[in-house]
């Protein structure tokens, strides 16, 4: 089985249909989208396409990248783009598999070394939470065997997401369940669209991270050789001793599946019938341990230390606008820098988009180190971000870090009005409220969203090159505003005035939300968003008194 070939692949058609395709078919303009049942299959099903087309393409300029994608590449162009990587993507056979170590074998491996096939699956309760009892959301035993389809799936999604696995399992290239972002044309209506607008041009593509000499098949697909090729027992792998294509095709797990000790039946994950279920596989600690100046296309990036960059990683709470400026245009403060994905910049300053709506599909895991907290996935609007110039996409970035400033103080300070009045605060002013008070900082930013991409659509359509404090007075004006009265509002409706009577202290009530109400309305929130403060109208007009 060889995974060019093999129909594997979940899509949906523009009639409705799922279906199962051939990397090769991927041009055909009736397929619309992936459409596997388990969102985290359809985002690494995307990462391997791009990464498939990216690895193998000979696009390298701006019109050819035109050319292919007003009129695709034909089926037959693009087995000769594969030919060159067939071997890499045999599934099963006695040598080199698809993301599978090349030298550990099932023959004589006890059963009691055997890891069920559900193993593979990122959200899978682990052996700790099955001991305990603790499998109350995800059930035991709910996937006992997979088809051949599922199974590279779901191996794919492991090693391209991998987090840690206890001593010796170690994470993926972007650590464990990282961030990934990848770019949507906003006319968009088949998936070939969305796999070749994320595709760098070649020599840009193998001028970064990683050394384009190393040719060897091994270099971008490891497990076609044994490890020590590669990496020494107990060393580390950094990316200039691969080439930039290892970076789709990482494999931190060494793991081999048991193709012998199979049967007939339905997937537990796609309900299909299938005449090769797998349920079971070997794995081995001290994979490939990549350290060192990784930089993955499809994910932003912070700053850890000076000199060091890390993959964003999902956290609690989910995706939402606050998240707008650093993974598009990235984030530049004393607390935080972020980049976005390479891939993100790259499309952007590249004009591809040019006349056209886009969008920034961002998904992955919040993990909890082994633990699968949440799977999120989420589209941020991005406007015509792509119709801008250097200058003027600066000047946004610029006026959104102030916004989102703005909006962390305001609800730092709906936060700690809520909490004085539900506590009595001690003689030092401090208050003796421990406890989980996200839920106030989620409800500002949910309740703020909207408004917020109503301004940013107006912002980016005003950035020009000319006085930002001129031209964007009036939406920073808006955005104090729409702050403003949403604190209010959840405070006087939704958190404490929603609570019952008998609950409540009417003194110390009172007291929060004059200070509340004060405090969004002081001269902070203004300075913030670089608006005239009462104090400074007063020198202002002082001044020209002084004229007269």
């Amino acid at each position: 089985m060889n995974l060019l070939d093999e129909a594997w692949i979940p899509v949906r058609r523009s009639n409705g249909e799922q279906d199962w395709i051939t990397p090769l078919q991927i041009t055909d303009p009736t397929i619309v989208a992936l459409d596997a049942r388990r969102p985290d299959f359809n985002g690494a099903l995307i990462q391997f396409l791009i990464g498939l087309v990216q690895t193998t393409t000979p696009m390298d300029s701006e019109i050819e990248w035109k050319q292919w994608n007003e009129q695709p590449p034909t089926t037959e162009q693009l087995q000769q783009w594969f030919e060159l990587v067939r071997e890499a993507f045999v599934f099963d056979g006695d040598g080199a598999r698809f993301m599978q170590d090349f030298s550990l074998r099932t023959e004589g491996v006890k059963e009691k070394d055997f890891n069920p096939i559900s193993g593979l699956l990122i959200d899978a309760p682990g052996e700790n939470t099955l001991k305990e009892n603790k499998d109350h959301f995800v059930k035991r035993d709910t996937v006992n065997a997979l088809c051949l389809s599922c199974t590279a799936t779901a191996l794919f999604t492991l090693q391209v997401n991998a987090p840690s696995g206890g001593q010796g399992h170690n994470t993926s290239i972007r650590g464990g369940g990282p961030l990934t972002t990848i770019l949507l044309a906003g006319d968009s209506h088949f998936l070939w669209q969305t796999i070749w607008l994320n595709i760098k041009r070649q020599s840009d593509f193998l001028a970064v991270n990683g050394d384009a000499t190393k040719t060897e098949l091994e270099y971008s697909f490891p497990w076609v050789k044994t490890m020590n090729v590669l990496q020494l027992e107990g060393g580390q792998l950094t990316p200039i001793q691969v080439h930039p294509a290892h970076n789709f095709w990482g494999t931190p797990r060494r793991i081999r599946l048991d193709l012998e000790h199979v049967f007939v039946g339905d997937c537990d994950c796609c309900g299909r019938q299938s005449g090769v279920l797998v349920d079971r596989y070997i794995t081995k600690a001290k994979g490939f341990n990549y350290k060192g100046g990784w930089n993955h296309p499809l994910s932003p990036y912070y700053e850890n230390k000076p000199g060091e960059m890390l993959a964003l990683h999902p956290q609690p709470g989910g995706i939402g606008y606050k998240h707008w400026l650093a993974w598009s245009l990235g984030l530049q403060g004393n607390k935080k820098n972020v980049q976005p994905a390479s891939i993100v910049s790259y499309v952007l300053e590249s004009q591809r988009l040019k006349g056209k709506q886009c969008r920034l599909y961002a998904f992955g895991y919040d993990m909890d180190s082994m633990k699968a907290r949440c799977w999120y996935e989420s589209t941020l609007p991005l406007y015509g971000l792509s119709e801008k110039n250097k200058d003027e996409l600066n000047a946004v970035q610029r006026e959104i870090q102030r916004w989102l400033e703005a909006a962390d103080l305001a609800s730092f300070l709906l936060r700690d009005a809520v909490k004085s009045s539900w506590f009595v605060r001690k003689a030092d002013g401090s208050l003796d409220a421990r406890g989980d008070y996200s839920f106030i900082d989620a409800s500002f930013w949910s309740q703020t969203e909207n408004g917020f991409y109503q301004l940013l659509r107006s912002l980016i359509d005003q950035a020009r090159e000319e006085d930002e404090d001129i031209v964007f007075t009036s939406l920073r004006e808006q955005w104090r505003d729409l702050l403003i009265k949403t604190a209010i509002r959840l405070f006087d409706a939704d958190l404490v005035g929603a609570a019952p009577i008998a609950q409540q202290n009417p003194r110390r009530t009172a007291e929060a939300y004059n200070r509340l109400c004060a405090s969004l309305r002081g001269d902070k929130l203004k300075e913030t968003l670089k608006l005239q403060t009462a104090k400074a109208a007063k020198k202002t007009k002082k001044s020209k008194q002084d004229a007269a």
